[in-house]
């Protein structure tokens, strides 16, 4: 039991770095911006193809979540403990989805700090 509570904490970890990691490509692209443009224009532009990629493949998965979520509410036939991993499945659901979506915001508000 230990070892697959390692490993969602892992996989957070992993998810957190990846987003820091776009986070300061942004900035570095900022920076190094005036001596060498087309590296900055080719960062910028995968970086907007790596957003809208994510935007549609959470999309779908958002809703599976949710509707997972659902289920396992309606079929918990009064298991307080299957109702609550419904419900904590449609929350974390929900806002996995609002992080992916807000991405681009994140980026021009760290950018908008830094710069």
């Amino acid at each position: 039991m230990k070892l697959l509570k390692n490993k969602k904490i892992n996989l957070k970890k992993i998810a957190i770095y990846f987003f820091i990691f776009i986070i300061l490509m942004v900035n570095f692209s900022c920076i190094y911006g005036a001596t060498t443009p087309t590296l900055v224009n080719k960062l910028n532009t995968a970086l907007k193809k790596i957003q809208e990629y994510l935007v549609k493949l959470a999309t779908p998965a958002a809703g599976v979540a949710i509707a997972v979520g659902v289920l396992m509410r309606k079929l918990s036939f009064g298991d307080e403990e299957k109702m609550v991993k419904g419900k904590k499945t449609i929350i974390n659901a929900i806002i996995g989805y609002a992080i992916i979506i807000s991405i681009s915001l994140i980026i021009k508000f760290v950018d908008s700090l830094l710069g």
